[in-house]
């Protein structure tokens, strides 16, 4: 360890900072600079049964209140975050490694999502006691929402922020008490957040906080009996292991996986649209997020064009130092999901692949991947069908619309998709046939608090954010009996 890096050993429970009972650590870097800027505990399955204790002791009460305090705690959270703003966003960035620009739209996300939810918890206590039919005269009946309990919550590195308050705030919202396990390579956005939830005034043991990796805090959550549901956002097979580790016990699970997106571009859409929209959703976040549109298919008119303006806009952007106001794409996040990416592109001059956007002088040092345009693509090609979670595009041309609403189909993946097109009804149309959770037309990939997150097939379990993700952390009730 550096003399000047900071040891976080300590695990945030029951309202306080306790040491880890496990005293190894690992680094955490910052990805530009490849400089350490802390060392956190590796956790031990011991913090995980203090946290749970504490979660399970204090949530008969938090059960208990009223939901419109909850949504007091949530506006105050809301608070918290805005009040740090460009310290949290400029810590988000340092330790992802993500344009600061990205990082403040991460917490304007975040704060949006905490208020939202603050406003669904006073809507959950008005919809309390709804009175529902019977189907006999002689009974009535009205459903009722309790919480589900006390939930675990693991979220990867991509979002720092983001990810939680998906999870966080309706789990809160709701009348859950929480352990909270953020991703081992992006700990220290978190770490604030404990903060903030305490400066709150939440109650103690509402929400704990676990610093640590898969083997010292993520595998032994996953299967403590202690936990009444389980919400993760990660890779598909630790998300598989979290399914194996919560059928003991028959607990509810939340999985928000991988995905292998298509972005479909019709003869008549508008070329720059279509160029800008194909590089938000690959090179955002340096392609590091699982609804990256990674497959691109446009009608064979288009497509020489498309190819040719994605070539160049690709070649021109800046990429350097996560914290500079002109950089508009920062490094990895880390020296393995560098090398994993580089090994797709290694992979790519095997099959003889074709790429023609320019090369990239890449920064001295930091863990960058310059992105790049792969040519007409065979679908049997590991690039085409596997998430590579970096910036490099494979495409395709198509005839018609069949082909393309076949070929995007034609995934083990569902989470979302982007059609472009000329006519805003042919493009829904298009929409309408895809096997994806999440569809934009001619837009962003936006995700507002009021929306719906999640995935078909490979890509998950259930739905965040709207009145859904609300759902996945109550429980439903229905009492009935004699009329009055």
């Amino acid at each position: 360890m550096h003399a000047s890096t900071q040891l976080l050993n300590e695990q945030f429970i029951n309202n306080a900072w306790v040491p880890s009972l496990n005293k190894t650590h690992r680094p955490v870097l910052d990805p530009y600079r490849e400089t350490h800027i802390a060392e956190v505990t590796r956790g031990d399955p011991a913090d995980v049964d203090a946290a749970v204790a504490a979660a399970r002791r204090a949530l008969p009460a938090w059960r208990a209140t009223a939901e419109t305090r909850r949504s007091e705690y949530l506006k105050a959270i809301a608070a918290g975050l805005e009040s740090r703003r460009e310290a949290l966003a400029e810590l988000s960035s340092r330790n992802n490694g993500k344009p600061l620009a990205e990082a403040y739209q991460d917490l304007e996300d975040a704060i949006a999502c905490y208020r939202y939810y603050a406003g669904a918890a006073v809507a959950l206590r008005e919809r309390q006691g709804t009175v529902e039919d019977t189907g006999q005269p002689d009974l009535e009946a009205r459903r009722y929402w309790d919480s589900i309990g006390v939930v675990g919550l693991i979220t990867p590195w991509n979002f720092p922020l983001v990810s939680s308050a998906w999870k966080l705030a309706p789990a809160l919202a709701a009348g859950c008490t929480v352990v909270f396990k953020p991703s081992e390579i992006t700990p220290l956005p978190e770490r604030v957040l404990a903060e903030i939830v305490r400066e709150a005034g939440l109650p103690p043991g509402v929400f704990n906080l676990l610093q640590g990796d898969g083997e010292g805090i993520g595998a032994p959550l996953s299967r403590h009996p202690g936990i009444d549901k389980l919400s993760f956002t990660g890779s598909n097979p630790v998300g598989e292991a979290v399914m194996r580790a919560a059928a003991q016990g028959v607990r509810p699970v939340s999985l928000e996986l991988g995905g292998k997106s298509p972005i479909l571009v019709t003869e008549d859409a508008d070329l720059a649209l279509a160029r800008d929209l194909v590089m938000a959703g690959i090179c955002y976040n340096a392609g590091q997020m699982c609804s990256a549109t990674s497959r691109l298919l446009v009608h064979e008119r288009l497509a020489d064009d498309l190819y040719a303006a994605i070539d160049a806009a690709m070649a021109e952007l800046r990429l350097g130092d996560s914290l500079a106001a002109e950089t508009d794409m920062g490094p990895l996040v880390s020296a393995a999901q560098q090398e994993r990416v580089r090994g797709y592109v290694a992979l790519a001059e095997e099959e003889g692949l074709r790429s023609e956007t320019p090369a990239h002088a890449l920064p001295e040092h930091g863990f960058f991947v310059a992105p790049r345009l792969y040519r007409e693509v065979p679908t049997t090609s590991r690039l085409w069908r596997e998430e590579i979670f970096g910036p490099v595009l494979c495409a395709r041309r198509v005839a018609d619309d069949a082909e393309a609403i076949a070929l995007a189909n034609d995934s083990d993946f569902g989470l979302a998709a982007t059609v472009v097109a000329g006519d805003p009804d042919r493009a829904e149309a298009i929409a309408r046939q895809l096997e994806a959770g999440n569809v934009w037309c001619n837009g962003d990939q936006v995700a507002p608090p009021q929306g719906s997150w999640g995935g078909m097939k490979h890509s998950g379990i259930g739905r965040e954010l709207g009145q859904a993700g609300l759902e996945a952390y109550l429980e439903s009730k229905r009492i009935t009996r004699p009329a009055r």
